[in-house]
């Protein structure tokens, strides 16, 4: 191995359509670090994927954990038997090179926790509809990848985080956080994603909009986004001022810690058809919440995330 660290990657898969392309993946990666798989698949996936994986890439059975979300085990049975302290946690469809993987393990030399900038590669339209989340987001402050660094040590002193909540990776980094981590946005650090499928796209829209209510201000800005255009729909060119607006501010975060170089000149163009979906969507999230949370895997999850201060009181106590 060449780089000390170990990468974690969590799977659940009801069906293999991508299991070439993820074995040439790993294939290639684990000459580089250590690779543990931790698979949820049911046993004749698990069989499958057991016989696919490369020699030196490590498969483990999910380990019990408290809550409902799968992910939360699955990461957190991939750091309690992680043989080194700094760990690369990512999804199943983000895509190191060996320079970006080294870059992020290194920035935890001196950060417990490191959150590099992901995007879409290749960029079919809904990946693109999609990036105008990801500029906006860093417009106003920060994206959340599906791939983190983080040192196991702290995740492992603080109890680990919270299984039973929808935005995993935003109560992980508010975890460390609150045992008083160091967290980093490496946002000039490109992490490739695949884009899911079109299908798998469109389900994910209201799940999504969930995440929000962990982070009330954010929640309300995008609450009012809906009636607001409502009464502008009276007079066109205000929606269309306030559309070229969305654009900027899209722009703005494109510009930002070298995202030109990570991001097309056109992709803030699709920042308002994001937001007018988004309007939209937090709506119907808000009504999953009335129903007792949003559905996941096969039941449903009330929470988003843990408030910052809770965990703080939690962690002190």
């Amino acid at each position: 191995m060449t780089v000390d660290a170990e990468y974690v990657l969590p799977l659940r898969w009801a069906e293999d359509s991508g299991l070439d392309e993820l074995v040439a993946y790993l294939t290639g990666l684990r000459e580089l670090v250590d690779v543990t798989v931790v698979d949820g698949s049911g046993p004749e996936r698990f069989a499958a994927h057991a016989s696919a994986f490369p020699a030196g890439v490590r498969h483990l059975p999910v380990e019990p954990w408290p809550g409902r979300n799968g992910k939360v085990a699955g990461v957190m049975t991939g750091l309690r038997t992680a043989r080194h302290d700094r760990v690369v946690l990512a999804d199943d469809d983000v895509r190191y090179d060996e320079g970006a993987l080294r870059a992020v393990v290194g920035m935890l030399d001196s950060a417990d926790l490191v959150r590099p900038q992901n995007l879409f590669v290749p960029a079919p339209w809904h990946a693109r509809w999609d990036t105008g989340r990801s500029l906006l987001n860093r417009a106003l402050g920060h994206d959340y990848p599906g791939t983190l660094a983080v040192r196991r040590r702290i995740v492992i002193a603080a109890g680990g985080y919270d299984g039973d909540v929808l935005f995993e990776n935003l109560e992980l980094i508010r975890t460390v956080r609150a045992a008083g981590g160091r967290v980093v946005a490496a946002e000039r650090m490109g992490v490739a994603r695949r884009p899911p499928a079109v299908r798998h796209f469109l389900r994910q829209r209201v799940r999504q909009a969930y995440d929000d209510l962990a982070q009330p201000m954010r929640l309300v800005a995008e609450l009012a986004v809906l009636p607001l255009a409502i009464v502008a729909l009276r007079r066109p060119a205000r929606l269309l001022l306030a559309a070229a607006g969305v654009v900027a501010l899209a722009e703005a975060g494109r510009r930002r810690a070298g995202g030109r170089r990570l991001f097309p000149a056109t992709a803030a163009l699709w920042a308002p058809f994001w937001l007018a979906e988004r309007a939209v969507c937090v709506w119907l999230a808000l009504g999953a919440r009335a129903r007792g949370g949003v559905r996941y895997s096969d039941g449903r999850l009330r929470r988003a995330a843990t408030p910052l201060r809770t965990l703080r009181r939690r962690l002190a106590g």
